[in-house]
């Protein structure tokens, strides 16, 4: 089939709830009830197109099942005829949701998609492994990210393996998150949120984390051992464990025309190794920018879900990144990481500069995701 260029994919509308500390402002808000008023708004902003919402497609990680998207879409009343679909693709879901509903606006057998994800970790349920020659259930915090016969460590553990291994020490990590809290700290992020249960600003966020103070923080994941020294990876320098929610509404350039929009030229999923899940935006990235023939040098923004700063600087490393393009307004160290929203949260946050009078014409959002796996998307400010 000859796709028209009328189906390029767009984004015309983005708003994601405040970032909550899980356990404190979403502590009761169950992942649908945090995701439908997000939805609701983005649906009355993009009612002026006139067009019926084909599907609600959202990322989630570890919310209670049931389909999240469709329970979410019929809390926010977009009617019984509006389909949903979950999508985990673990810490990049939000991000894989989008991807997905470009794709399908591209190929032309969509019109209007809002996708973007949500997580409640202070609501997702206790799981349990069942019971095994009559012994008690065996609960769990995850499932596997890999099968046996692959390493599976925790993120954090990863996260100062990939600092050791990578040569980024404790001071270069803290240095980072002091600039994400003091860049965050200076923004005003009002236009993109949507209030849910009263909570309208980032709970994370402190203006005073200096580098000084986040140096006294200890190692968090990986303990000193007899051979082995403690790890740098804090508290500090990594994301805090989150409640929140993002939307954005995918349509084509034809159903757009005239509207503030950014084009999303391509995304792309790779596999990395398992036991450094951190280096997965690497091949993610590498193959979107060969499939699509944009150079780093010509991206003018960068949003890198900043689960832990070693994760951020060693991905730059590896790419040859200017960290200052890189979450120019701080990122999820100093405001959280809503595991399944992250992603579709970092277009928001490129919808938020780039539509601006004068903004970045071209931006990129990438994540690493545990198991190996890294996503990253392009998009271009269409007018």
């Amino acid at each position: 089939m000859n796709v028209s260029a009328s189906y390029s994919p767009v984004i015309v509308a983005a708003k994601r709830s405040a970032i909550g500390i899980a356990g404190h402002g979403f502590a009761d808000v169950t992942a649908p009830n945090l995701a439908a008023p997000v939805l609701k708004a983005v649906a009355a902003e993009i009612s002026p197109l006139d067009t019926p919402i084909d599907d609600v497609i959202l990322g989630n990680c570890l919310g209670p099942g049931g389909d999240v998207a469709r329970v979410s879409a019929l809390l926010a009343g977009l009617g019984v005829g509006v389909p949903g679909v979950t999508v985990d693709r673990q810490c990049g879901s939000g991000l894989d949701a989008v991807a997905q509903a470009a794709s399908r606006i591209r190929s032309g057998d969509e019109t209007l998609i809002l996708a973007g994800g949500v997580e409640s970790a202070s609501t997702s349920p206790w799981r349990f492994w069942p019971p095994v020659d009559g012994e008690e259930p065996v609960r769990y915090t995850r499932a596997p990210f890999v099968p046996p016969g692959f390493e599976d460590p925790d993120m954090g553990v990863a996260a100062d393996d990939l600092a050791r291994i990578r040569g980024i020490g404790r001071e270069r990590q803290d240095a980072y998150a002091a600039r994400s809290f003091a860049r965050a700290a200076a923004c005003d992020f009002s236009a993109e949120i949507v209030t849910v249960n009263e909570v309208a600003t980032d709970e994370r966020i402190r203006p005073n984390m200096t580098a000084q103070r986040l140096g006294r923080l200890r190692p968090t994941f990986t303990p000193a051992g007899t051979f082995t020294p403690a790890g740098t990876v804090t508290a500090g320098n990594s994301c805090g464990i989150s409640d929140g929610a993002a939307v954005l509404a995918v349509t084509t350039a034809e159903r757009a025309a005239g509207m503030p929009a950014l084009r999303i030229l391509g995304s792309a999923v790779a596999g990395s190794d398992p036991a450094l899940p951190g280096l997965g935006p690497v091949p993610a990235i590498e193959k979107l920018l060969a499939r699509t023939g944009v150079g780093l040098s010509d991206i003018e923004t960068i949003e890198i879900t900043e689960a832990f700063a070693s994760v951020v600087l060693a991905v730059s490393d590896e790419l040859g990144l200017d960290e200052d393009r890189i979450c120019p307004q701080g990122g999820a160290i100093a405001m959280g990481h809503p595991w399944g929203a992250s992603g579709a949260i970092l277009l928001v946050r490129l919808a938020s500069r780039m539509l601006q009078p004068g903004g970045p014409a071209l931006g990129l959002a990438a994540c690493a995701i545990g198991g190996g796996q890294g996503i990253a998307m392009l998009v271009e400010r269409a007018t």
